[in-house]
């Protein structure tokens, strides 16, 4: 007579010490990757990386050139405002700071400097700076860059 309880399940199941490294040797054979697998995929992320990354630069550019028309705003708003309480322009960029219209001289991104050139007015008896202009030398005509 056959016995049926836990103890003889277990036995019939059991597999020998050598027989269970082999199964999982197979196991994890099969779900190791192959050295050209590998290879295949470092070569798809690499197009992918060729791809995406001058598009990455391109718009990091961009956006530095949109601060940087921002920022231009901002200070010839300064000056605009300045003008319309004092009657005259001011004298430097630091009277806009001095006289509270600027909390600090934003930054030129493309500089990295709060370095602007400064435009004086025609008429020099009204002040010093008419407007601004980026310090960077210009590319091009038309590049989109105050």
């Amino acid at each position: 007579m056959k016995h049926s309880g836990p103890d003889s399940m277990s036995r019939q199941t059991t597999a020998s010490p050598t027989a269970r490294a082999y199964v999982f040797a197979g196991v994890r054979a099969r779900r190791a990757f192959t050295l050209i697998e590998l290879a295949i995929v470092m070569a798809t992320i690499a197009l992918l990386l060729t791809l995406a990354l001058p598009r990455y630069f391109l718009a990091i550019d961009h956006g530095k050139v949109n601060v940087q028309r921002q920022n231009a705003s901002t200070i010839r708003d300064a000056i605009d405002k300045f003008f319309g309480d004092q009657g005259k322009y001011p004298d430097s960029l630091d009277d806009l700071v001095k006289s509270k219209y600027l909390r600090a001289i934003p930054v030129d991104p493309l500089t990295e400097l709060p370095n602007w050139v400064v435009i004086a007015p025609q008429d020099s008896t009204l002040g010093g700076v008419y407007d601004i202009k980026s310090a960077l030398p210009d590319k091009k005509e038309g590049d989109g860059a105050s």
